[in-house]
């Protein structure tokens, strides 16, 4: 630290002066520049504040305990996504690719979501003694309410796929005021015939259980063409799983009993879902015939089918993006979500005026390595489909929601179907 002297006056009335003052360089101070987050760090703070609000319960019902994980703070009376996942998966196996997709996270600023884990399906579990009497797909759907109860939950928008879309479908049939709406992919409504029950045994004398699960989750085409995701799933199934508590689960869902639905027709009371649903199939997914039977047993006023071009037997994996933006629209037909961003299939319906639309280009895909191929669209039988232009993103009213079943649509490589006759 440098001197200073204080100012005297001498005999001869002459001012002494002080040192100098002393000159600092710019070297010696330390400038720090305020830099804007990168946008990996920004998705680094997102994903540590999510994980701050992720917490998994064990819910107690009478078929033993139950792991549910809870993403998000349910908000007020608004319902809850629920999903429930497929035979040889988790809730994270099942439903990672969709939910941490960039997309999706606008719907989960409004959404809460409720991840139910068949049981002994979820990871690190312990197995089940022997004698345990696994629960029936009934039984399973039974358990539903009371995950609602232990959360405080009034309502849900169920989201399975497989044997979770069977579950959900099996609740809504059974506790219509909690559904407010389902997503059901790759839906198989009926009980597995003895045409199917003998192929699955003949099957089971020359391959390994795996083998069957995959070939249950993905088409022929993906088999042969998909090497990765194929050995991506197989290695989670083999040592991932608990091998007996996924015997019994698939056993569960092999013994499952027809849903006995109908389509209504006036002046009937038939037996059917009474809340809106999506039902979404990739077109070379094992489970298109079952989809498409499904829908032609539920209301068409209610019900949206949606065939995925160029997607498998796991759209949430193959084509994440795509279907979030269909239940995106979904939402926004229940009367949620009015105000959503403008996704690319408004603004090309936008500029073009037109109902015949196409996505930015041809898609590349990220899961497999295969060419353009054929589409082959199951014949639904001869009924007129109507073709509308009308804009699926108006203000929709909570109270009177708007109903946007009553269109059809070529959508780039996603085929939506509107049930409107």
């Amino acid at each position: 630290m440098p001197k200073f002297h204080a100012l005297s006056v001498n005999g001869d009335n002459q001012y002494s002066v002080p040192q100098a003052l002393p000159l600092f360089e710019m070297d010696d101070i330390q400038v720090v520049e305020s830099k804007p987050l990168l946008d990996t760090e920004l998705a680094g703070l997102r994903e540590a504040v999510q994980q701050l609000a992720i917490k998994e319960h064990d819910v107690e019902t009478p078929c033993g305990r139950i792991r549910c994980t809870m993403k998000g703070i349910p908000k007020g009376d608004r319902p809850v996504i629920l999903t429930f996942h497929d035979i040889g998966l988790n809730h994270k196996t099942c439903w990672n690719s969709l939910f941490n997709h960039e997309d999706m996270q606008e719907i989960m600023q409004h959404f809460a979501v409720c991840h139910v884990d068949a049981p002994g399906q979820q990871e690190g579990a312990n197995t089940f003694s022997i004698g345990y009497e696994y629960p029936s797909m009934d039984q399973l759907a039974e358990t539903l309410p009371l995950v609602l109860k232990h959360f405080g939950l009034k309502s849900v928008i169920g989201m399975g796929t497989g044997a979770g879309a069977y579950v959900l479908t099996r609740f809504a049939l059974d506790y219509s005021s909690m559904v407010e709406g389902l997503v059901l992919i790759n839906i198989n409504p009926c009980a597995e015939g003895w045409m199917d029950w003998a192929a699955h045994k003949i099957t089971g004398w020359t391959h390994a259980e795996t083998d069957m699960i995959i070939s249950h989750l993905f088409g022929k085409e993906e088999i042969n063409h998909n090497q990765d995701l194929i050995a991506t799933y197989r290695h989670h199934i083999i040592n991932n799983m608990n091998q007996f508590n996924l015997h019994l689960f698939v056993k569960s869902y092999d013994s499952r009993r027809d849903l006995e639905i109908e389509r209504p027709v006036p002046g009937s009371n038939v037996r059917t879902l009474k809340c809106p649903c999506l039902l979404v199939v990739g077109d070379s997914s094992p489970a298109v015939d079952a989809v498409v039977e499904c829908n032609t047993k539920l209301d068409p006023t209610k019900t949206t089918l949606l065939k995925m071009a160029d997607c498998g037997g796991m759209p949430q994996v193959d084509q994440p993006g795509k279907l979030t933006e269909a239940f995106k629209y979904f939402i926004q037909g229940m009367g949620y979500m009015p105000s959503a961003s403008m996704t690319r299939l408004v603004r090309s319906r936008t500029a073009s005026g037109s109902s015949v639309t196409s996505f930015d280009g041809n898609r590349s895909r990220s899961h497999t390595s295969e060419g353009n191929r054929s589409r082959s669209h199951t014949n639904e039988g001869g009924r007129s489909r109507s073709h509308t232009t009308e804009n699926q993103h108006g203000t929709t009213n909570s109270n009177t929601p708007r109903n946007p079943n009553l269109s059809r649509s070529r959508v780039g490589d996603v085929e939506t179907r509107w049930r409107g006759t």
